[in-house]
Order: structure tokens, then sequence, then C-alpha cells
């Protein structure tokens, strides 16, 4: 059966896509040719910057002047770090007083990703409800809709940017705190590329702005009658990055040096609006972006190189919806592949909601292709969890990991059975309403510490 459009008609696209998608018809050899550029070395040297872009803080910084919108600013209070990006400029990354802005995906299916995070602020000594926040009052970032069906528009996602860093501004006050006590932490690489976009479009569209301020007014969610835009946007994994060193030599219990971690960092994180990407002189020579290679060697773990770094890891949005069977072919054969046969990996880390999910739970189709080479695949802050002390289940939750994760917490020198079994423990607690909680569940819906 032909596919067909929307109307019924028949749609020469490839897998619905439309017409503009079509079979190339490229023998093997032209293919390799064409894909060439894939396998390349490419870093921060090789590729051509061009001409220094524009630095939309400036232009926000205009804004606030003539009365336009209000800036979220990171303070002394934020305990911020300086890095650098692409071109050198600098970044304020907030350490403290972090309003978490959680991943869909995360919460859904890797909830040992966002627990590994909060896990270690509270190692750190912070207070739930003052040094950080995690609430209910918070919407997806629609981005998935907008990337995965083409159905979202700008408008519709710049809205919904605004309402939820609008809630980060004003949340303090519940808590008796001022306003912009807390700064959002995006959790997921898809809506931190989302977040930069969008904030990049309301700064150089007066048009956009002047729709959303008529939407956001009817929210609620203007600060006397102006929009409030952050004046970073911040991901987790470069607060991970900023607190490395801590991480490693204030909590850090397990020796991971015979431990070998390849690196996959989220296309979302450093490919859209490539300018606010993190990069370190010290990491790869500041050649590719800081992000999970740094707390690894922080760590103390032996990170490989592998040719196929820089690709996708093949989930792609649209690809894993329509082309599924693309997603696990790209993801086995490109990645999974590759860093098992090049690196000899013991692990893949990634710092993205979308990638752990495409190489932690396709790898079970390669068998049914004699493809039988496989990864554990978790993200930067798990695998630094593991490594400082951190329950491989109650707070890292690898049960829910389908890429087989026992040999490396067994190379750790993590007993997986022991855990196993005193998880299982814990959950006969859980049934007698025994309940470990990482903060007073009460905060998250506007209650008191």
């Amino acid at each position: 059966m032909k596919p067909t459009d929307q109307n019924g008609s028949p749609d020469s696209g490839i897998a619905g896509h439309g017409s503009f998608f079509q079979e190339t018809n490229l023998s093997r050899e032209e293919a390799v040719r064409a894909t060439d550029w894939v396998r390349k070395h490419v870093d921060r040297r090789t590729v051509d910057l061009g001409e220094r872009m524009d630095d939309v803080r400036e232009h926000m910084y205009e804004l606030e002047k003539e009365g336009e919108i209000i800036i979220h600013r990171i303070g002394d209070e934020h305990d911020p770090k300086i890095v650098k990006t692409l071109f050198g400029w600098e970044k304020k990354v907030p350490t403290k007083q972090l309003w978490h802005h959680k991943s869909c995906g995360q919460c859904g299916n890797i909830p040992g990703y966002p627990t590994s995070l909060m896990w270690f602020m509270n190692e750190f000594g912070y207070v739930p409800g003052k040094d950080y926040l995690d609430e209910t009052d918070q919407t997806s970032c629609t981005a998935w809709n907008y990337h995965g069906s083409g159905i979202g528009n700008v408008e519709s996602l710049a809205a919904v940017f605004l309402r939820n860093f609008h809630q980060a501004y004003v949340s303090g006050k519940q808590h008796g705190f001022e306003l912009g006590h807390f700064f959002p932490l995006v959790h997921c690489g898809t809506s931190f590329g989302n977040y930069k976009e969008i904030r990049k479009y309301l700064v150089e569209s007066a048009e956009l702005r002047e729709k959303v301020t008529k939407i956001l007014g009817k929210l609620g969610r203007l600060v006397d009658g102006k929009l409030v835009i952050p004046e970073e946007i911040v991901h987790y994994s470069e607060w991970v990055h900023v607190m490395r060193n801590r991480i490693a030599s204030e909590l850090q219990k397990i020796d991971v040096s015979n431990i070998r971690a390849t690196a996959h960092v989220a296309c979302h994180y450093y490919k859209m609006v490539h300018e606010d990407a993190v990069y370190d002189p010290e990491v790869l020579g500041g050649n590719r972006t800081a992000i999970i290679t740094s707390v690894a060697q922080a760590l103390g773990a032996q990170v490989i190189d592998y040719s196929t770094w820089y690709d996708c890891c093949g989930f792609g949005f649209r690809h894993i919806i329509s082309e599924r069977e693309f997603t696990r072919s790209f993801t086995m054969d490109r990645k999974i592949r590759v860093a098992r046969e090049e690196a000899n990996a013991d692990v893949m880390l990634a710092n993205d909601t979308g990638c752990v999910t495409t190489m932690d739970k396709n790898q079970w189709i390669g068998k049914a292709h004699d493809q039988n080479f496989s990864i554990p695949i978790v993200a930067d802050v798990q695998f630094a969890a593991l490594a400082c002390g951190a329950d491989p289940f109650k707070i890292v939750q690898l049960q829910w990991h389908a890429s087989p994760c026992e040999d490396l917490v067994e190379k750790m020198g993590i007993s997986w059975s022991d855990a196993k079994k005193n998880f299982q423990e814990y959950l006969k607690e859980v049934e007698q309403g025994n309940i470990e909680y990482l903060y007073n569940p009460e905060l998250a819906y506007g209650g008191q510490a």
C-alpha cells in the first residue's frame, strides 16, 4: 500500500515526509563520497567559524534599558562560575538557588537522571526550598511537538518558554524570597536548544514580542507589564562541568581509572545556537565542547575517542516517529558498534534525554540482525553519582535502563546483586509507607521546607 498525504493523495516522499524527501538512488561508492564529511575530523579548529556572531545578550540589555523586558539576572547569590563558550565569550553558570526545569522523558523513563542531579545538591549540603527548588508548576517545553511533527509554531514555543521562565522568576516569593531568587536549570538538551533559539527570535523580533506579550498578559505571566527573559540559558551538564572538581575532590568514593568511557554530546546542546556551548582549553584542547568529557576526566576515567563522535545518536525526532528502523539501525551501526569496536568502551556517557533513550532502549534490536554488541548508556551525572557512592537502584535507578549496566557496576567494584537485594528490601518498606525522599515533597507544590 502506497503512503498518502493528509488529503489521501499519493505521497511521493519518503516515509510520508512529503515530496521534498526523495530517494537518491546513489550507488554505494557515491553514498560513501556524499557522506565523507561525517567521517572527517571536525572540531573547533577545522570548522570555518566565519564572522563573529552577535551576542544576543547585548541586545537584551538594550531592550531592558528601553523598558521592554526584564532580564532575570544571575547574581552573586547564585554563586556563579565563569566559563568560555565557542567564540571565547564568557557565560555565567549559577551553582546555587536553582529552579529545576525538568525533562518529560527523564521523569518518564530515565528517573535516575534528575534524582542523581538533586542527590548531588543534597550531598553538597544544599537546602531544598532555599538552595534549589523542584516544583510541579512547570510545563513541557513542547519542542518535541515542534521538531517531531511540525505542528507547533514559534509563537506557541515562545509563550511556553516565557511562561516557564516567569514561574522560575517568581517561584521564590511563596517561600519567602525575593523575585529572581531561583534561577532556571534546564535538564533536557532539547529544551535547552529550543529555549536558546526562541530567546534569540524574541530578542530579534518586535512582532513576536508583541504577540506573546498579549498571550502572557492573559495568563498573568508578566511582571510590571513586561516579559521576563533569562540572562543565560543554563543546561544541567554545565552545572556538572563547573562542579566537577568539587565532585571529584569532596564526594568521590570509587576509583574509576579502569573504566573506558566514550562521550556522546547531544546535538541540541552544541549544534543548536552553537555559540553558547561551553569549551575549555583544558578539555580536549578546547577543540570540542567540554561537556561530559570534563567530569569523566575529573573522576579519573579513561575517556576514549571514536570516529563517529560527531554523529547524531539517531533519534532525530521525526525519524523516531515515522522511520523508527532508521533510528535503530543508525544508533546501532554509527554509535554503539563503533564505540564497542574502536574504543572497547565500558560505557557511553550522554547528556540528553533523547540520546540516552535512543542508545539505551534500541540495542535489543541489533540481536535480530546478528549485531551482538552492546554497551551501557548512562548520563554523565548518573556515572558521577555512581562514582560518589550513590545507590545504583534508589538514586541512579539503573533498573530503568535497557542496556546492560550490570557489568559496568561490577567493574566499578559495586555488587549488582547486593544492591538489587537491598532495593527489593527497600520496596517492602515502601509498601509499608516508609518512603525515603530527596526533599519534603510538599515543596513541590508550594509548601514550606
